[in-house]
This record gives C-alpha cells, structure tokens and sequence, in this order.
C-alpha cells in the first residue's frame, strides 16, 4: 500500500523553522494544541522534533521558569530527548505501524530529504482497526 494515502500533506501541517526562537515555538505549538512539532531548515528538509517536554524542562533548567528569558533563545539550542525518526516517501505500511508506536506522528521526506508531510499515529490505527474488522 502507498504510504501517501495516509499523508497529511506539509500544507495542512504545523512546524517550525530550526532559525525560530524557543518564545516562537512555544506560541505556535500553544495555538495549535500540538504536544510536538516538526522542525526543518529554511530549505525544506527536515531537522527533528521538538515537544512540550523539551521546551518546559529547558525552561526549568537553565532559566529558572522566566518566560521572558527564553524570547530570543533559539530553538536549535533546545535539547532534545528524541526526534521523530522520518520514513522516505517510499516506504511501507510496515515502517509506519513500527515507527508509530513510539511517536505520534511520523515525518515523510521526498528523495532530497525535503520535508513533504506527516502521517499521524490516528490514522495508522485507523487503517489496522478496519483490516482488522475485515
């Protein structure tokens, strides 16, 4: 099967720029109820994942929860405690039900490692649940 079918294309899909700031991140993820977000550089490719937990431990830690500290700290200064691992446009439903049960959603790259989309976990049990029902 295409794993394409499942695509939530990069269009209908929030993410941030890895030249954003921790403030930005913050304020995009907040208006869009995400817990986690794609990043990719300013040619389209896809960097990583940053989540809430990423963002509220740097906050805790290195500046004692003062939210006006963080207004110009750049969001590629965040560690991260893991991205969201991409499958290729090519890939199977295989690798979606395997990568998904330990992410939320799973990135798609094109060939270049353009960021084209993702595929949400929802979507992926969706489609095992009405296999299964079949």
């Amino acid at each position: 099967m295409n794993i394409l079918f499942f695509l939530t294309p990069k269009s209908e899909v929030a993410y941030i720029y890895e030249d954003y700031t921790m403030r930005q991140a913050l304020e995009k993820m907040e208006y869009h109820r995400y817990s986690a977000i794609p990043i990719i550089d300013n040619e389209g490719k896809y960097v990583g994942t940053i989540t809430e937990g990423d963002l509220l431990w740097t906050l805790k830690n290195d500046f004692s929860l003062d939210l006006r500290a963080v207004e110009e700290v750049p969001i590629m200064n965040i560690k991260r405690r893991m991205d969201n691992a991409p499958v290729s446009v090519n890939a199977n439903i295989e690798d979606l039900i395997s990568k998904s049960m330990n992410q939320n959603f799973v990135p798609v790259i094109d060939d270049q490692k353009t960021f084209i989309g993702i595929i949400k976990r929802r979507d992926i049990i969706e489609y095992c649940y009405n296999k299964l029902k079949a």
